[in-house]
C-alpha cells in the first residue's frame, strides 16, 4: 500500500497525520499559531494520544498567551509517559508563564533529574528562581497574591507525588501532625526523592510575603504548605514504623562495616548517589561532590557486569560528575580527562544523550581556558544532538561568543542570528537579549554600525521588559558608543 492509499478500515491515508504534524511545525516557525493549532488539532483526531502533537499545540497556546490551554496539553502529553521530558519542560513553561513560579520550578527540577545534560532545564530553574526572588523583593508583585488554581497538581496522581495527595488532604480536615523522627538522616532516607520537596516547602514557609497569599478557592497558601509538611511527616513516621526491625538492624550493621559491596538494589543506590552528588555541586560544595562521586565510582567499578548491564553508561555519568566538580574547583586539565572518558564511553554504548552531555562539557572546559577553536569544534559536533529550543539558543550563543573571541566576526554574527531565532521560537526574553547583543557586537566589528545600533536597541527593550537594571546600563553604554560611530 502506498503512503497515499486508504487503509482497509476506510480510515484516512496513513501519510495524513505526518503531513498535518509537519504543517503544524512549519506554521509555528512562521508565527501563524492559530493555523498551527488547527493542524495539530486535526492531527490529534487521527492519533488522540500522540504526545509530540500535544507539545506542539501547547507551544502555540503559550505563544498566544493561553497558558491554561498550554498547561492542559502539556499534561496530556504526560498522561501515558510521565518521564516524557519535552512534556515536563512544556508543563514547567506553562506554569512559569501563569505566574506559578514555584510549581514551575518543581517541574524544571524533575526534568533536570531525568535529563541533566539538557541546558533548558538548568536555565528554566535559573529563571524560575530569579522570578521568585524578584516577586519577593517587590511587595506590589502579583505573584505574592497567589491567585493561581493549584488544582493542576491533583492531576499528577499517577506520579504518587506527595504534593498531589497533600492538596486533597488539605480540603479534608486533617488530623494533627504525628511527630517526625528526630534524625534528619533517617527522614531523608525514608522520604527518598520526596525529601527535596520537604526541604523546599520548609523554605517556602519561611517567606512571610508568600504565605499570606491565597489560592483561587480562597485557601491560605500557608495552610496548604503546612498541610503538605504535615502529610510528609505522617508518611515519614508511618514508613519508619513499617520497616522490619531486622531490616533496621541490618542497615546499622552495614554502616558499621563501611561495606563497599554492591547494594542489593543497584539502581536505587545509583539514583540516590547521583542525586546526592548533584545536590552537593548545586549547593556549592564541589569538594563534597567530588569525594562522593569518586567513592561511588570505586563501588560501581567493583560490580560484576551481569548485575549491572549498563555499567559503562553509569561509569560515564560518574566521569561527568567528577569532571563538573573539578571545573568548579578550577582543575581544568583533570576535568577535561574525565569528560573525554565520558565521551568515549558514550560513543562505545551509542548513547546520544550522554554524547551530547560530554561534548557540552568538553566545550565548556576549552572555552573557560581560552581555547576557543577547540570549544567550537566540540560544540558544533553537539548541534545535531540538541533536543530543545532553550538548549539550542544557549549553544548557538556560546559558539558565537567563541567566534567573536577569535575575531571571526561573520561567523559570530551568523550564530548570533541563529541564537535569536531559537530564542524567538520559545519566547525567551533573556536569550533574545543575549543573542541581539552578540549580533550587535559582531556587526560593529564588521563596520555595519546601523545594524549594530538596531540590535542593541532590541536588546535594550528586552532588558527593560525583564527589569534587568544591570543589563540595561551595560547595553545603553554600548548603544551610545555605537551611535557615536554611526554619526561619524
Amino acid at each position: 500500500m502506498s503512503d497515499t492509499d486508504v487503509d482497509q478500515d476506510g480510515q484516512k491515508p496513513k501519510g495524513v497525520f505526518s503531513t498535518l504534524m509537519a504543517d503544524g511545525d512549519w506554521l509555528y516557525i512562521k508565527g501563524e499559531y492559530k493555523k498551527a493549532i488547527q493542524s495539530y488539532t486535526t492531527a490529534l483526531t487521527l492519533k488522540p494520544d500522540d504526545k509530540t502533537c500535544y507539545v506542539g499545540r501547547s507551544k502555540c497556546y503559550l505563544k498566544m498567551g493561553q497558558s491554561e490551554n498550554a498547561l492542559k496539553d502539556a499534561e496530556a502529553s504526560l498522561k501515558e509517559d510521565i518521564s516524557f521530558f519535552e512534556g515536563l519542560y512544556q508543563k514547567a513553561e506553562a506554569l512559569y508563564y501563569m505566574g506559578e513560579f514555584e510549581f514551575g520550578l518543581v517541574f524544571y527540577h524533575r526534568g533536570q533529574k531525568l535529563r541533566p545534560q539538557i541546558q533548558e532545564f538548568r536555565l528554566g530553574i535559573q529563571k524560575a528562581q530569579e522570578a521568585i526572588e524578584n516577586s519577593v523583593a517587590s511587595p506590589s508583585s502579583a505573584k505574592l497574591e497567589i491567585k493561581g488554581d493549584l488544582s493542576f497538581l491533583q492531576k499528577d496522581e499517577e506520579r504518587a507525588q506527595p504534593i498531589a495527595a497533600i492538596l486533597n488532604l488539605t480540603t479534608e480536615k486533617k488530623q494533627q501532625t504525628k511527630k517526625a523522627p528526630k534524625s534528619e538522616k533517617t527522614t531523608k532516607k525514608l522520604l527518598g526523592e520526596f525529601y527535596s520537596d520537604k526541604k523546599y516547602l520548609e523554605t517556602l514557609l519561611k517567606d512571610e510575603d508568600l504565605v499570606r497569599g491565597k489560592t483561587k478557592s480562597g485557601e491560605r497558601l500557608q495552610d496548604v504548605i503546612q498541610g503538605c509538611l504535615t502529610y510528609l511527616d505522617s508518611c515519614t513516621e508511618f514508613w519508619n514504623q513499617e520497616r522490619p526491625i531486622g531490616t533496621q538492624k541490618k542497615e546499622r550493621q552495614v554502616k558499621q562495616k563501611h561495606s563497599t559491596k554492591a547494594p542489593s538494589e543497584p539502581s536505587q543506590f545509583l539514583l540516590k548517589s547521583l542525586d546526592d552528588i548533584d545536590a552537593e555541586l548545586t549547593s556549592g560544595n564541589a569538594e563534597g561532590s567530588l569525594k562522593k562521586a569518586e567513592e561511588v565510582m570505586k563501588v560501581v567499578q567493583g560490580w560484576p557486569e551481569k548485575e549491572v548491564p549498563n555499567k559503562k553508561e553509569v561509569i560515564g555519568s560518574l566521569h561527568s560528575c567528577i569532571g563538573n566538580a573539578l571545573i568548579d574547583l578550577g582543575n581544568m586539565d583533570k576535568a577535561l580527562e574525565h569528560h573525554q572518558k565520558d565521551l568515549e564511553l558514550a560513543k562505545q554504548c551509542k548513547l546520544p544523550d550522554a554524547t551530547s552531555r560530554a561534548l557540552d562539557n568538553i566545550g565548556r572546559v576549552y572555552a573557560q581556558i581560552g581555547q576557543f577553536a577547540q570549544a567550537i569544534e566540540f560544540w558544533e559536533k553537539k548541534i545535531p544532538l540538541v533536543c530543545g529550543g532553550l538548549e539550542k539558543t544557549w549553544l548557538f550563543h556560546e559558539i558565537g561568543r567563541c567566534y567573536l573571541e577569535l575575531n571571526r566576526h561573520k561567523e559570530a554574527r551568523d550564530y548570533g542570528f541563529r541564537s535569536v531565532a531559537a530564542a524567538d521560537e520559545i519566547a525567551d526574553e533573556k536569550w533574545q537579549m543575549n543573542g541581539n547583543v552578540l549580533v550587535a557586537q559582531a556587526e560593529l566589528k564588521l563596520g555595519n554600525f546601523e545594524s549594530g545600533v538596531l540590535h542593541f536597541e532590541r536588546a535594550l527593550t528586552q532588558a527593560r521588559l525583564q527589569g534587568d537594571n544591570s543589563a540595561k546600563i551595560v547595553i545603553q553604554k554600548s548603544l551610545d558608543e555605537a551611535k557615536q560611530h554611526l554619526s561619524h
